[in-house]
């Protein structure tokens, strides 16, 4: 895997996103707001990192206790299904990978998902924020 190429998981939704056109997108990231999982009951809001680039509270941990096996968890509220939407696609593209593969994952990945024209530009910055820290999360456990 190049460093410029999204792992397989990351680029089947990213292929998902490019097949389809205007409304159909944004009902795809509707979908994945539904299937953000909710957060483990160990696990509290408080004692994880907010993300204040986000324009809706979103809350992120990452557990990189085995760094071939990273764990993502992401909070936010159901009445923020963008934000639910983006966290949703990072969980579900790089929950579980280790963490190289994350951290080649490259920053602007979320344009190839073609959302510019239904998504504003802050809330895209929203979810680079969130791979940023994510990112961040790794760098430091090592």
């Amino acid at each position: 895997m190049s460093a410029m190429t999204p792992p397989p998981p990351l680029q089947e939704i990213i292929d998902d996103f490019q097949a389809m056109q205007g409304e159909e997108k944004i009902q795809l990231l509707l979908e994945f707001s539904r299937e953000l999982p909710e957060l483990p009951a160990e696990l509290e809001e408080a004692a994880m990192e907010p993300v204040p680039e986000c324009q809706s509270p979103l809350f992120l941990a990452v557990d990189a206790s085995r760094r071939d096996h990273v764990v993502l968890h992401f909070s936010a509220p159901p009445e923020a299904p963008t934000t639910r939407g983006f966290a949703s696609i990072l969980h579900q593209g790089l929950n579980g990978l280790s963490a190289d593969e994350i951290l080649a994952v490259p920053d602007d990945f979320y344009l190839n998902l073609g959302l510019e024209s239904i998504v504003s530009p802050l809330r895209l910055r929203g979810m680079s924020a969130m791979l940023t820290r994510v990112k961040r999360r790794l760098q430091q456990a090592t």
